[in-house]
C-alpha cells in the first residue's frame, strides 16, 4: 500500500503550503518513500532530513521507471520545493530524489547520498521535471544525474555530482533532456556521460571526468557514449551532446564513442584532456544493434575549439567533421564515409596518414608534417 507523506504526517491537512520544518522523514517498508507527494499537492520543505533506510521495490523496473521506493518521490501533477536538506537512501533500488509523470521538483542547497544498489542520485522519468541548484550528490550504483524510460527535463546549476560505482555508473545518464551548468561531475570507475537514443546532454562551464572500466565482451572504452540499446528506454533518433566552455578529462579509452545511433557532438571552447590512448573519437559498430547495421553516423561541430587525437570510422559508419575557427591536430582512419570541412581560420595538422571521402576548405590550411592526406583515394598532400 502506497505510503504518502501526508499519511506519514498523521493525515494533517495540507494545502499548497509547507510541511513541518526541521523534521525527519523516514521510510523502511517495501515500495515506500519517506517523502511521497502526488495528485495536485504543492509542498515546500526546508531544513529537513529524509531517510530511506530499508524496504525493497516491487521490481527494479518500478523503481527505475516510476520512482517506486525512492527516498523522495513526486508524481502526478504535484510540485515539491525542497531546500537546505539532507536526503539519504541506503535501501536496494531506492533513488535519492525522483520526479515522475508530470511531477515537478525544485531542489536547492541539498545533500543527496545514495548507497543502495540499483539506484541513482537525482532522477527524472516518464516526463518528470527536476530543477536543481547547488546540490551535492553522491551515488554508489547508478548515475548521480540520471533519467530513465519516458524521459523528462532536468536542469542543474552548480554543485558537485559524484558516481563511485563500476560499469553503468556514469556521472550523467540521459534518456531525457539534461542541462548541467557551473558544476563539477565525476565518475570514478565508469564513463562520464551516456546518452541513449533521441535525447540530449548540454554542459555549460562544467568540469567533468570519467574513468571507463567497461569489461563486457565487445565493449569500447570511452568517456562519452552516444548509443541506442533498443531496450525501449529511449526513442530511436539523434543523440546530442553539447559542451560550451568547461573542461572534460578522459581517464580511459576514447573521448567520444558513437555506435548504433545518429549523433551530434557540439563543442565550443571546451578543454578536452585525452587518455593515454590519444583517441578523440570512435564511430563504429559495437555490442548493440543488429550486426552489419549497427554502425554510427556522427556529426562533430567544433567552434573556437582545439581538437587533438585520432579519429576512427569503420566501414558501416560515417562522420562529418566541421571546424569553424578551430584547430585539429590528429589523424583520421576511415573505412566509412568521412567529410571534413574547414571554415574561417580553421587548421588541420596531420599526425599520421589520413584517408577521408570529401574535403571542403583550403588545403593550404592543412599541414602535412611529413604525412599524407587522401581524399576519395587520391593523395592531395
Amino acid at each position: 500500500m502506497r505510503k504518502m507523506l501526508f499519511v506519514l504526517l498523521l493525515c494533517l491537512a495540507l494545502t499548497a503550503s509547507a510541511f513541518a520544518e526541521t523534521a525527519v522523514y523516514t521510510a523502511d517498508q517495501d515500495d515506500q518513500s519517506a517523502v511521497d507527494v502526488s495528485g495536485t499537492e504543492q509542498v515546500t520543505l526546508t531544513g529537513v532530513t529524509v531517510l530511506k533506510t530499508g524496504g525493497n521495490a516491487s521490481s527494479a523496473d518500478a523503481a527505475s521507471f516510476r520512482g517506486v521506493n525512492a527516498a523522495v518521490r513526486v508524481y502526478d501533477s504535484a510540485v515539491l520545493t525542497l531546500s537546505d536538506s539532507v536526503i539519504e537512501a541506503s535501501a536496494q533500488n531506492a533513488t535519492g530524489v525522483f520526479a515522475y509523470d508530470h511531477g515537478t521538483i525544485y531542489i536547492s542547497d541539498c545533500e543527496v547520498s545514495v548507497t543502495g544498489g540499483g539506484a541513482g542520485g537525482v532522477q527524472v522519468a516518464g516526463g518528470g521535471t527536476l530543477i536543481g541548484s547547488s546540490l551535492t550528490v553522491q551515488s554508489a550504483s547508478k548515475a548521480a544525474i540520471r533519467s530513465d524510460r519516458g524521459g523528462g527535463t532536468m536542469i542543474l546549476d552548480g554543485g558537485t555530482y559524484t558516481s563511485t560505482g563500476k560499469n553503468g555508473c556514469p556521472a550523467i545518464y540521459s534518456t531525457a533532456d539534461i542541462t548541467v551548468k557551473n558544476a563539477n561531475c565525476v565518475s570514478e570507475q565508469s564513463r562520464a556521460v551516456i546518452i541513449e537514443g533521441k535525447n540530449t546532454v548540454t554542459l555549460e562551464n562544467v568540469t567533468i571526468e570519467g574513468n571507463d572500466q567497461s569489461t563486457k565482451e565487445g565493449s569500447v572504452r570511452a568517456n562519452v557514449l552516444l548509443y541506442q540499446s533498443a531496450s525501449g528506454d529511449a526513442s530511436v533518433g539523434t543523440s546530442v551532446f553539447t559542451m560550451n566552455g568547461g573542461e572534460m578529462t578522459c581517464r580511459s579509452g576514447a573521448m567520444f564513442y558513437c555506435t548504433n545511433t545518429d549523433s551530434v557532438i557540439n563543442l565550443k571552447n571546451a578543454a578536452l584532456n585525452l587518455s593515454e590512448d590519444g583517441s578523440l573519437l570512435i564511430v563504429s559498430a559495437g555490442r548493440w544493434g543488429k550486426e552489419g547495421r549497427n554502425g554510427g553516423d556522427c556529426v562533430l561541430n567544433a567552434e573556437n575549439q582545439v581538437l587533438e587525437g585520432t579519429v576512427t570510422v569503420d566501414s558501416i559508419s560515417s562522420l562529418a567533421l566541421n571546424l569553424t575557427d578551430s584547430s585539429f591536430s590528429g589523424a583520421i582512419s576511415a573505412d566509412g564515409q568521412v567529410r571534413v570541412t574547414l571554415n574561417g581560420n580553421s587548421t588541420w595538422t596531420l599526425t599520421g596518414d589520413s584517408n577521408i571521402s570529401a574535403f571542403e576548405g583550403d588545403l593550404a590550411s592543412v599541414t602535412a608534417s611529413g604525412y599524407h592526406l587522401y581524399v576519395n583515394g587520391e593523395a592531395v598532400l
